[in-house]
């Protein structure tokens, strides 16, 4: 089981992905925008997206868990 983070303060742009889905390592999980610009936030393992905690608008801190993946 791994956690997704934020890497930095910012507001949540884009959620690429649904509970359920299939992810590989370094598959974009959601876009964070921070500093005017867009960032994505990957999934550090392969595996399945359990819970996703965070949806378009909602702003987080630095080391904010986003997503769970198994």
């Amino acid at each position: 089981m791994a956690e997704v983070t934020s890497p930095m303060v910012g507001k949540i742009f884009k959620v690429e992905v649904s509970v359920g889905d299939q992810v590989a390592e370094g598959d974009e999980v959601v876009i964070l925008e921070a500093m005017k610009m867009e960032m994505p936030v990957v999934s550090p393992i392969d595996g399945e997206v359990k819970e996703i905690k965070v949806a378009v608008g909602d702003a987080v801190e630095s080391d904010t868990v986003i997503a769970v993946i198994e």
